[in-house]
């Protein structure tokens, strides 16, 4: 059933994903593996609007598998010379819109226990930590050597009060908290 529901997945046009000096540009859909765990995928690379400079990357994975309890709806890496402009909290605001319209009213987003800064993004966009939980030996993860993962619900639905999730902060166009 599972593979079923991923070959029937459909796609939807992000639209224009843009905040300030942050443009996410779709790079890939990738329609998952279901023998893998892996469900159906948006993945995009963040870009400084001025002048298209890379800046990272964010997925918004829609699904459910045992290997989404360990990976989250979202993910996200930030260039380590680009960190600082709370870009990773200022995509996942962008696609609050896009997961909302795939019929979701939550998102899950997990970090490693040593993540501080990522810790701190989740929170930023109104996560609240749920659980950590440890990673079998059987998931791709464990072979790359996470072990623990801490889990944060991020409320989105309608009744989360605001349009962009929670109680998350809003941010100005230049990534400073508004």
């Amino acid at each position: 059933m599972a593979r079923e529901r991923m070959q029937r997945f459909q796609f939807l046009d992000p639209g224009e994903l843009v905040d300030g000096d942050l443009r996410l540009a779709l790079a890939l859909c990738y329609q998952g593996n279901a023998a893998l765990g892996m469900v159906p995928s948006y993945e995009f690379h963040m870009r400084r609007v001025p002048d298209g400079v890379r800046l990272g990357a964010v997925s918004l994975r829609i699904g459910e598998s045992e290997h989404m309890i360990y990976v989250g709806n979202i993910g996200y890496g930030v260039a380590e010379e680009h960190r600082g402009h709370r870009y990773a909290a200022r995509s996942t605001l962008l696609l609050v819109p896009l997961a909302r319209r795939h019929g979701l009213t939550e998102l899950w987003i997990t970090t490693d226990p040593d993540n501080w800064a990522s810790q701190r993004t989740i929170e930023l966009v109104g996560g609240q930590y749920v659980e950590s939980v440890l990673v079998p030996p059987h998931d791709s993860l464990y072979g790359r050597g996470d072990r623990i993962k801490l889990r944060y619900r991020v409320p989105i639905g309608p009744e989360s009060g605001t349009e962009q999730g929670g109680s998350a902060a809003r941010f100005d166009g230049a990534g400073a908290m508004a």
